[in-house]
Formats: C-alpha cells, sequence, structure tokens
C-alpha cells in the first residue's frame, strides 16, 4: 500500500512537472510575436463567433469526427492544409500565412498554391472544408472565415485521433489571392537535411525544439513513393527490413503515387510511436531520420519516445504558434462565401 502511494505521488509530480513546463511555453508562445509574425495577433481571441455564430465550434467539431470516423488518413490530410496555409507568406502579395490561400483555386490573374510542387497531387481534404464552410453559410452568413475553418479542424483532426487539444483564437480574415511560388519556397521538403530543417523553421519564428515536435505531426498520414524512393533504396541509416518491406509498394521504377504509412506502427493514431520509429531507423522520409541522425536533436526524440504526454503537451503549444503566424483581421482580406474562390 505505501509502494503504491509513493508511485501515485512520483506520477503526480510527473504529471505537475509537464503541466508547469507546458503552461510556461504556452504563455511564451501564445504573448510573443514571432520574426514572422504581426501585431494583429491581438485581435483573435477565441470566442470571436460567441455572439455572431455561437454553434459554430460544433459544426466544425462534428463534420471533422465524422470524416476522420469514416476515413482516419483524412485528420492527417486536414492538419496538413493548416501546416501548409500557414508556412506560406507572401506579404507583398498580402499572402499572410493562416489567411487560407491554400484552398483558392487558380483564376486568370493568380497560380494557386495547390500547384506547388509540396502540395500537387498530394494535398487533399477541400470536400470537408467546403462541406463545414457550407453548412456554416447556412447557419450564419458571410461571419466565419474559410482560415479559422481551417485552424479549427486541425485541431478537432488532432484530438479525433488521440492527441491534446489547444485553445484556438478566432477572427482570422481570408486572403485574395494566393502564392505558387511562395508555396514552392516556404514549405519543408522531405529531402531536407537536419540544418535544412532547422533553418526553414526559424525563418517562420520556430525554435529547433519546436521544429522537432511539428514533425511529429508525421505520427499520422501517409507518404507518396516518390518522396521517399531514394531513402529505401540509397540510404544506409535505414533498417534492412523495414526498407525491404517499404520497397514492397514502392518499385524502383513507377508507381509514384503508391502510398505507405509514415508510422509503421500506429498510422492511425495520435502517439509517439513516430519518434520511437527514428530511434529504430524506421523513419519514412529522410527529412524524418535526420532528426535522429547524431545530431542536436537526437536527445528530444528520446525524451518523446519515452514520454509520450510530453510530446502531445509539445506539440499543441507549437501548433498554438503556428496557427498564429501573420493572420490577416480587423478590415483585412475577406470572408469567402466559398473556400476556393474568392468573392
Amino acid at each position: 500500500m505505501a509502494g503504491s502511494s509513493h508511485q501515485r505521488v512520483n506520477i503526480c509530480f510527473f504529471l505537475c512537472l509537464v503541466g508547469i513546463v507546458s503552461a510556461s511555453e504556452y504563455s511564451t508562445s501564445s504573448s510573443s510575436t514571432t520574426s514572422s509574425g504581426t501585431s494583429s495577433n491581438y485581435l483573435l481571441n477565441p470566442f470571436f463567433y460567441a455572439f455572431k455564430c455561437p454553434q459554430a465550434l460544433d459544426t466544425i467539431k462534428k463534420q471533422v469526427t465524422n470524416a476522420v470516423s469514416i476515413e482516419p488518413r483524412m485528420g492527417a490530410s486536414l492538419l496538413r492544409l493548416h501546416f501548409h496555409d500557414c508556412f506560406v507568406q507572401v506579404s507583398r502579395l498580402l499572402v499572410n500565412g493562416c489567411d487560407a490561400s491554400v484552398l483558392l483555386v487558380d483564376t486568370a490573374s493568380f497560380k494557386g498554391e495547390q500547384g506547388a510542387l509540396p502540395n500537387v497531387n498530394s494535398l487533399r481534404g477541400f470536400g470537408v472544408i467546403e462541406n463545414i464552410k457550407a453548412e456554416l453559410e447556412r447557419e450564419c452568413p458571410g461571419v466565419v472565415s474559410c482560415a479559422d475553418i481551417l485552424a479549427v479542424a486541425a485541431r478537432d483532426s488532432v484530438v479525433a485521433l488521440g492527441g491534446l487539444g489547444w485553445p484556438v483564437s478566432l477572427g482570422r480574415r481570408d486572403s485574395t489571392t494566393a502564392s505558387l511560388s511562395g508555396a514552392n519556397s516556404d514549405l519543408p521538403a522531405p529531402f531536407l537535411d537536419l540544418n535544412g530543417l532547422i533553418t526553414a523553421f526559424q525563418k517562420k519564428g520556430f525554435t529547433v525544439n519546436e521544429m522537432v515536435a511539428l514533425s511529429g505531426a508525421h505520427t499520422i498520414g501517409s507518404g507518396r513513393c516518390v518522396l521517399f524512393r531514394s531513402r529505401i533504396y540509397n540510404e544506409s541509416n535505414i533498417d534492412p527490413t523495414y526498407a525491404n518491406l517499404m520497397r514492397a509498394n514502392c518499385p524502383e521504377i513507377g508507381g509514384d503515387s503508391n502510398l505507405s504509412p509514415i508510422d509503421i506502427t500506429t498510422k492511425d493514431v495520435f502517439d509517439s510511436a513516430y519518434y520511437t520509429n527514428l530511434i529504430n531507423k524506421k523513419g519514412l522520409f529522410h527529412s524524418d531520420q535526420q532528426l535522429f541522425s547524431g545530431g542536436l536533436t537526437a536527445s528530444q526524440v528520446n525524451v518523446y519516445s519515452t514520454f509520450p504526454l510530453i510530446f502531445k503537451f509539445d506539440f499543441s503549444n507549437a501548433m498554438l504558434k503556428m496557427s498564429n503566424l501573420s493572420p490577416l483581421t480587423g478590415v483585412q482580406g475577406q470572408i469567402r462565401k466559398v473556400c476556393s474562390s474568392v468573392n
């Protein structure tokens, strides 16, 4: 009995410690302005739709939960849509981070971001977002932005697959243009080495630790053969059995669009198995395995593998920070009626 009591004290101490650390990080990330951020962030707040459209969050959550229950992979797709939206910032074009520019299709005046190399034949989940938007337009016309739908849908997707939530501040507005060149230059590629990853995330104001935490998004979702073929056939820091398994669905020639789970252990669960896979040399992408290749991020990978709850807290805090990257607010941009086109 005494031993059991002592164990409970230790568990309580650990959870309290995690809470203290995470609370400190939350305070820092939510109140500071990143190098990519703007002072307009203060206009965002979690209660933005409390009176204008009080059912908005419930509507989004219901549709996201339903979509993920039908197809768990959709959770990763919606999370990725938000990430690929926020990371593209071209101030001279008023493409400002989390502004739903990624949802715009090509027009006569601009080429959209969906045709960028990191996005083409890859991004998905547009139908889910449009269905949510259509329902919200019926409930409260012209009120809820597509950018806010993306931000909330990403959070609800992570929760639906077992992750922790985070408070999403609301009030983003939608861009009236998009940037193909920005998407090609700003989004981190799966072929990057560790230094390249660090640089790409630092440009958006993220620390190395936050980069490692956000990489954990790869605990869900799938990757196309063309993006990891070189790794499974040419690299040495890969488990041979794992490489052979991946080769079965990714031949040296052809099959570019064949899909394999990024986290082969628990592909539809938001957990820390991704980091354990890296320790075992089972990272699918070159950029994944770079996090555990003898560099300065290896110790953090070990921590996340051993203490999944720390990863989940850190991921949530980093996502909170990412969701506030340079939003359009106030009278900037517009509230689109349909997410794929400007009004």
